[in-house]
């Protein structure tokens, strides 16, 4: 009585065949996404904080937008830490009047503050800060902002700013939702390839 030939596949179980053009595909556009996770990590991680204020610079530059970045200016000026105070981005219509009653500090305690007008957005305040430093012939500011945006605005500053005037963040603590904080990391990132590859 003969034997049935045993049964040999003639193909590998699925198992073990290797993955094909579009898993490997797949796996190369997930690199990106990884990077930009990866990337937020450490952003979030990393955030900056305030500076002592024993430490000093010619002047203290205030980017509007977030609470506490005034307050935190004009404490800078009256410890000594800055001579002169510029607050970037103020509608156009405020007054140092009307400033001093929304944060309800006395008008007198502004008298060496100048208020930009012409800054609508991060780029424009780092323009507006570099015209305000070349006038009072600064080699020195003290950056203040929230911690999110602290990076995107040192980096417009960099753009713009002479290489000899040392900037010194000054970050507002504050606890950003993770939308939010996801959001400025992209900006800043997209930012930061765009002068890299020669934007303005």
């Amino acid at each position: 009585m003969s034997r049935k030939p045993a049964y040999r596949p003639t193909s590998k179980p699925a198992a073990r065949r290797k993955p094909g053009v579009l898993m490997w595909l797949a796996r190369l556009a997930a690199l990106p996404l990884l990077g930009w996770m990866l990337g937020l990590i450490w952003f979030s991680l990393t955030l900056p904080g305030p500076a002592p204020l024993a430490v000093t610079s010619d002047g203290v530059v205030v980017l509007t937008g977030g609470a506490g970045r005034f307050k935190r200016g004009l404490a800078a000026v009256e410890a000594g830490a800055a001579r002169r105070m510029l607050v970037s981005g103020v509608g156009e219509k405020t007054s140092r009047r009307q400033m001093a009653a929304a944060f309800g500090v006395a008008t007198r305690r502004l008298r060496t503050t100048d208020l930009g007008y012409q800054a609508v957005d991060t780029r424009s305040n780092a323009e507006e800060t570099a015209r305000w430093v070349a006038q009072h012939d600064f080699t020195s500011i003290r950056l203040v902002t929230s911690a999110a945006h602290m990076r995107r605005a040192r980096l417009e500053l960099s753009r713009v700013l002479p290489a000899g005037v040392k900037v010194l963040p000054d970050a507002v603590p504050s606890e950003p939702k993770a939308p939010g904080l996801a959001f400025e990391y992209s900006k800043w990132l997209a930012r930061r390839g765009a002068l890299m590859l020669g934007a303005a």
